[in-house]
């Protein structure tokens, strides 16, 4: 097991089965350009077993499909049933809801519990605004239909000042009242937003006034959450829980426990390090060979973590899976 002097380990694994995505998100992409798949973007077999030596090296427990948008990816299907194999605790996934009704069937037998949906607002307008693509009535309805079918459902929502501030509430009365988590998530000083601090600061939107806007309608207490979560979790008695994950704010890296393996078969050990390793090349080797390099690799991925606080990073969110 590989551990750092703050007693880190990796537990969670976040893989992008690729980066095209069928949006292009305000605090994503600025120039409105949908992220396509890279040529070099690794086999399902290829990213599955990359998954398998990362169990074995890492002692890894959990793992989410990311993008992109791991929904547009003809890799999906083969790819859920190489690691459905591997007896993981937990496998969830990522997506933006567009394309959720017609894969549900698929996400269904592969054994998927647990879905993480990114939504900004319930604007339709607003919606396409922030998005640039897709539309509101298809996402909300394939949720409906995966909670409906057993599916845990979070939803990440992006609070941005000139956006979609008006739509805090609106979203946590809607997700309460469907049974879903909503979890609100600090804007992050990524991609064009690390280089632009005048646009970071004008659209951030922290905890404390987060938490004041939901206490004007509710009364909240704080929630039990697990050592390495990312979430500060609430509950309102009789109704339901939220989350924020207060990454500007209230800082999660001292316990961290977060792997990132992209599609192109890099490993990134930090959102705020920009330093990433190259594993595609081990992923041929026999067992005997890839594991005691790529433990090597772990072993500089885990010192990319930062010691105290997120610091933001060029690197665009969507390419290495959120």
């Amino acid at each position: 097991m590989i551990v750092d002097r703050q007693g880190r380990r990796f537990r969670n694994l976040r893989v992008s089965l690729t980066a095209a995505c069928n949006y292009a998100c305000t605090y994503c992409v600025p120039d409105g350009k949908r992220l396509v798949a890279a040529q070099d973007e690794l086999s399902a077999d290829a990213l599955a077993r990359g998954v398998a030596y990362l169990v074995e090296a890492a002692g890894i427990e959990r793992l989410r499909i990311t993008g992109g948008e791991p929904l547009v990816s003809p890799r999906l299907e083969a790819f859920l049933a190489a690691v459905g194999k591997l007896g993981l605790e937990d496998i969830s996934l990522t997506s933006n809801g567009q394309l959720l009704s017609r894969k549900l069937p698929l996400l269904r037998d592969a054994g998927i519990r647990r879905l993480n949906i990114s939504l900004d607002t319930l604007d339709p307008l607003a919606f396409r605004r922030i998005a640039r693509g897709g539309d509101l009535a298809s996402v909300l309805a394939g949720m409906a239909q995966a909670h409906a079918a057993g599916m845990a459902i979070k939803v990440n929502m992006v609070p941005m000042r000139g956006q979609n501030l008006d739509q805090v509430m609106p979203m946590l009365e809607y997700c309460l009242a469907q049974g879903y988590e909503l979890r609100f998530i600090e804007l992050m000083r990524m991609g064009h937003l690390a280089r632009d601090r005048n646009a970071f600061v004008q659209q951030f939107v922290g905890l404390e006034q987060l938490l004041a806007l939901i206490g004007q309608a509710h009364a909240y207490e704080q929630a039990p959450r697990a050592l390495d979560a990312t979430a500060l979790r609430y509950r309102i008695p009789g109704k339901g829980h939220f989350g924020v994950i207060a990454n500007e704010t209230v800082p999660f890296c001292r316990t961290c426990s977060r792997l990132r393996l992209s599609s192109t078969g890099w490993l990134h050990g930090c959102l705020s390090s920009s330093n990433r390793h190259f594993v595609g090349d081990l992923l041929d080797k026999p067992r005997h060979q890839a594991l005691p390099a790529l433990q090597r690799l772990l072993v500089k991925a885990l010192a990319d973590k930062q010691d105290q606080a997120f610091s933001g990073d060029v690197m665009v969110m969507k390419v290495i899976g959120g």
